[in-house]
C-alpha cells in the first residue's frame, strides 16, 4: 500500500473513483439533490484544478488505485475510498498522510464532514466546531459539520 502524489495521468481514475462512492455511498444517507451536488462538486475538471495544483494524493493496493485526497493549506477537501475497497483501513491510511503533511506548517487541520465520514473523522479525535447548512437545489439543505483537530 502506498500513498502517492496523483498525476495528469491519474485524473480519469479518480474522478471514475470518486462519482463511483457519490453514487453508491451517499444516497443511503442523503436526497438526490444533496448526491447530485456532491457529484457535481466533484466533478473531473475539480479534481484536475486540484492535481495540476499539486494538491491530491492516490493510495495504491495491489497496483490499483482504491482511495483519494485532497488538501487546501489546512483544510481536507476530499478524501473517497472505492466502495468495495472500504473497512479496509485505506481511509484512515489516507488521512493519516494527509494530517502528516498539513502538520510540516499548521498546528490544526479541518474539514467539512459529509454524514458517511463522521464516525471515522470523530474516530481519529476530530471534534465539531460548527454546523453548517447549503441550500442545494429544489428546496434541499445539506447539513454538515465542520470539524477540526489539533495535530501539534
Amino acid at each position: 500500500m502506498k500513498y502517492i502524489t496523483a498525476t495528469e495521468q491519474d485524473i480519469e481514475q479518480i474522478t471514475a473513483l470518486v462519482q463511483e462512492t457519490i453514487k453508491t455511498i451517499y444516497p443511503k444517507y442523503y436526497p438526490k439533490e444533496v448526491v447530485d451536488f456532491f457529484s457535481e462538486l466533484h466533478c473531473l475538471e475539480n479534481i484536475r484544478k486540484d492535481v495540476d495544483d499539486g494538491r491530491v494524493g492516490i493510495l495504491k493496493a495491489d497496483n490499483e488505485i482504491v482511495g483519494t485526497g485532497c488538501f487546501k493549506e489546512n483544510h481536507i477537501t476530499r478524501v473517497y475510498v472505492k466502495p468495495s475497497a472500504q473497512r479496509k483501513g485505506y481511509g484512515s491510511f489516507i488521512m493519516e498522510c494527509l494530517e502528516n503533511e498539513i502538520a510540516s506548517q499548521y498546528d490544526t487541520v479541518n474539514l467539512d464532514a459529509s454524514l458517511p465520514a463522521c464516525c471515522l473523522y470523530e474516530k481519529r479525535g476530530y471534534k465539531t466546531v460548527k454546523h453548517e447548512r447549503w441550500n442545494v437545489a429544489n428546496g434541499v439543505v445539506l447539513v454538515y459539520e465542520i470539524m477540526e483537530k489539533q495535530i501539534s
